[in-house]
């Protein structure tokens, strides 16, 4: 089941049904239908990606810009991390707003992140993280904030950041330089796809 964070619109926290029997467990951790349902339009899958990272590593804060922008659908499928999502859309009601949400392999609860939403996450645990994208890994485009310029109440734990990720600019800086996604441009992104997801079904009933 999909449900949209209050504090957050437009982000939605997954929890499957899990069923288990003697041999292990089976869930679902995505389902088009139910997505779709929940969000209006399709996920347009373009890559997925899996990560490992032991107990510390802090992976983040990043975003795309829009267009192309990039959506992420996310899940913990081995131990346990500190999820957030921050809202870096300039304009936005609730920009610089974000949620933090344990995902691990208990709970197999995921997150989705529409286009916009800056992602991060701290391996509370060694963990592996599978998640999905809306479009390619393309450098151009992609762009970091600092993980600890948005509020965010980390755990304390000795952090292990990439370069990339440690040097990045703050929230503050990166709005000022120019560089953050437009909210306007993301809802226009959002209604496009709606709008064109409306248009298929309507067609696909003519036939």
């Amino acid at each position: 089941m999909l449900h949209e964070l209050d504090e957050l619109p437009g982000v939605f926290r997954s929890e499957p049904t899990i069923h288990p029997d003697e041999r292990g467990t089976f869930h679902e951790w995505f389902k088009a239908s139910e997505f779709e349902a929940a969000t209006g339009h399709p996920f347009d899958l373009q890559q997925a990606n899996m990560s490992t990272s032991r107990a510390g590593v802090l992976r983040g804060l990043h975003f795309a810009d829009v267009p192309p922008g990039q959506a992420k659908f996310v899940a913990c499928v081995a131990g346990r991390i500190l999820d957030v999502v921050v809202d870096v859309r300039v304009g936005s009601e609730t920009f610089g707003r974000h949620v933090a949400l344990e995902l691990s392999a208990d709970n197999r609860h995921g997150v989705y992140l529409p286009v916009g939403f800056a992602h991060a996450f701290l391996a509370l645990e060694d963990s592996t993280v599978a998640y999905l994208t809306t479009s390619e890994y393309a450098p151009g485009v992609e762009h970091g904030v600092s993980p600890f310029s948005a509020g965010i109440d980390w755990p304390e734990m000795d952090f292990l950041l990439s370069d990339k990720d440690r040097d990045a600019m703050t929230l503050d800086d990166a709005r000022a330089a120019g560089v953050l996604p437009d909210v306007d441009e993301c809802r226009a992104h959002e209604n496009e796809l709606r709008d064109g997801w409306v248009l298929a079904n309507e067609q696909a009933g003519q036939w």
